[in-house]
């Protein structure tokens, strides 16, 4: 499984890399990367007792391995495959697939318990980063903004990139802001067993900025706006499943917890939907071809 992307690099001459191809160093640590998710995520989910938080986060949890098991990991290396055959489109999904699995690596790492997997999450969180930065430091990138079509409706991808950043701002800081003025823990801790909720440490210290930065660059037609946006709108696509599934398993391992919802997975499952179709149109718009 790893050494098959290594040799297809060597026929990609399409893809927008400084030089003749992507190399080789970047398809070795993503192949590494989908290894160790595949190991991480399969003990997360098939091993009894390995998780050892309260139920509803064990349940939450074990949804999360199970996107990235059927989804996450096939969707990076049909990317990887197919950015070694040429295509650009694959190299943005590869980038998007990443962001996601980083994300809820720090997640493993940081909403579950210590426990025996814990060196795991954090390969897979180091191997997400390098992978990243390696795929960026080769990336074309003005070659890349090149292949859009003038008629991309930049401004439309990037306010609904903008209204995502606002929601989820407004959902996150509407617990936070009253929490942070008043002396009591907040409730919205109640049965996680965590300190802090590093969902909203990731979103508003990371990703909503990135995203907002992302969609204003679109809008100015920037080329780092068009790698970043339309990435980040697969890493959203991906993430709403996953919190579909998480929501559903979190709910039935105790269905009388507050912290999940069975409710929220049509909500998501419907959001993620929706997001495929400004990531069609993204897409649409963009020659793969030399």
């Amino acid at each position: 499984m790893v050494a098959a992307p290594i040799r297809l690099a060597r026929a990609s001459r399409s893809v927008l890399i400084r030089g003749t191809a992507l190399a080789r160093s970047t398809y070795w640590l993503s192949s590494a990367l989908a290894l160790i998710s595949a190991l991480a995520t399969a003990a997360t989910f098939f091993i009894p007792g390995v998780l050892r938080g309260p139920a509803v986060m064990n349940g939450s949890a074990r949804g999360t391995a199970l996107v990235i098991l059927v989804l996450g990991i096939p969707a990076l290396l049909i990317a990887m495959w197919s950015t070694a055959k040429g295509s650009t489109r694959a190299l943005i999904v590869w980038l998007g697939v990443i962001a996601y699995l980083s994300y809820n690596a720090v997640m493993f790492i940081f909403a579950t318990p210590f426990n025996q997997l814990f060196l795991f999450y954090v390969a897979m969180f180091s191997l997400c980063f390098w992978s990243a930065t390696s795929i960026l430091h080769q990336v074309d990138i003005e070659a890349l903004r090149a292949r859009f079509s003038p008629r991309l409706p930049v401004r439309g991808l990037a306010a609904y990139a903008l209204a995502i950043v606002a929601l989820n701002a407004l959902a996150w800081l509407r617990n936070v802001v009253p929490s942070v003025l008043s002396s009591a823990p907040p409730s919205w801790l109640d049965g996680t067993g965590l300190g802090t909720n590093p969902v909203y440490v990731l979103d508003l210290a990371f990703w909503l900025p990135l995203m907002a930065v992302a969609a204003v660059w679109l809008w100015r037609r920037r080329p780092w706006g068009y790698l970043l946006v339309g990435s980040i709108l697969t890493m959203w696509v991906i993430e709403s499943v996953g919190v579909a599934v998480d929501q559903w398993l979190g709910s039935a391992a105790d269905p009388a917890s507050t912290v999940t919802s069975v409710a929220m997975t049509p909500v998501f499952g419907v959001l993620a939907l929706v997001g495929l179709i400004p990531l069609y149109v993204y897409f649409r718009h963009f020659n793969d071809i030399d």
